[in-house]
């Protein structure tokens, strides 16, 4: 039997990033170092492909420091912690590593420079996300307020005009950021922002490359976890720039044969915590069941490489 055409557009960049990329390596060299197990708080990433390959490895994760014993290593997840969190772990003289995204913690800096400065601080973002509460605890109570949405903007007050400042989550939409600040810049004029902007290079290019294909697709998957900030952005992005037919799955076996079954042209991506082995996974599966042609549409090179921590640099 034929099988029926299928055109993948693969979007260039997707999935790993440069600060996923070095969490990960900070356990498995953890791992080498010190030994099996090593604690991680929080999933130090947000994927369960990955988050259970570390396992296999012997990491532990858990939520909160209170799990980990007092002589075992731990390490905090790139989406960062709150500074309460490295001072309990001092204060009980554990060894921790920190894998906190260096382009997250340049917002952490940003934070506690503006509060320093007197500013009250307006922050960008998604409440509950473990990168927000990291950020959020950078400050004391009080100095910081959490705007999610446009309609936020409009509505936000303050009491005693205060000296303002924004920073953001770095995973957030490009566009609905952008207009988020708009509205807050015509209200509150005075507001400074961050010299360069706090959205991340990696999650800005993906948005960019499925702008670049959407308009094109029938459909779009794009690989990633459904607690996955900068994934769940590239399905709205998808959709806004002409796919209605965007989905986030995590693995091929969630891909539905029958709400394929009309689609000519697929988008695929994956978000910034999906490694390429599950875009190939999700390739393969199309071959089984289509007759497939790949084009990969980029629209930038990364090159973005961070260090590891002194204690495991080699």
């Amino acid at each position: 039997m034929n099988k029926a055409a299928l055109t993948i557009l693969l979007a260039t960049p997707r999935g790993f990033c440069a600060g996923v990329d070095r969490a990960i390596q900070i356990v498995e060299r953890s791992l080498e170092k010190y030994g099996a197990p090593v604690y991680v708080r929080h999933e130090i990433v947000h994927n369960r492909f990955v988050v259970e390959g570390l396992e296999r490895k012997g990491a532990i994760f858990v939520e909160e420091l209170d799990q980990v014993p007092l002589d075992a290593p731990v390490v905090f997840s790139a989406h960062g912690v709150p500074k309460s969190v490295p001072a309990e772990a001092a204060r009980r003289n554990m060894v921790y590593l920190d894998a906190t995204c260096p382009l997250v913690s340049k917002v952490h800096l940003e934070a506690e420079r503006h509060m320093k400065q007197g500013r009250h601080i307006i922050l960008i973002g998604h409440a509950g996300h473990p990168e927000v509460v990291g950020t959020m605890g950078q400050v004391p109570d009080g100095t910081i307020t959490l705007v999610e949405t446009r309609a936020d903007a409009e509505t936000v007050s303050f009491e005693g005009d205060p000296d303002l400042s924004f920073i953001t989550q770095t995973t957030l939409s490009v566009d609905d950021t952008a207009e988020i600040v708009a509205v807050l810049q015509s209200r509150f004029p005075k507001m400074i922002g961050p010299a360069k902007e706090d959205i991340c290079y990696a999650t800005t290019n993906r948005q960019e490359a499925v702008k670049a294909i959407a308009e094109r697709c029938d459909g779009m998957v794009v690989i990633g976890a459904p607690n996955s900030s900068n994934s769940k952005r590239l399905v709205e992005v998808a959709r806004v720039r002409g796919c209605d037919k965007a989905l986030l799955i995590q693995r091929a076996v969630d891909i539905d044969w029958d709400w394929m079954a009309d689609i000519t042209v697929l988008g695929i991506t994956a978000g910034a915590s999906a490694p390429e082995i599950l875009v190939d996974e999700v390739i393969e599966a199309c071959r089984a069941h289509r007759s497939v042609t790949i084009e990969e549409v980029t629209v930038a090179r990364e090159d973005v490489h961070f260090k590891l921590p002194r204690e495991l640099a080699s």
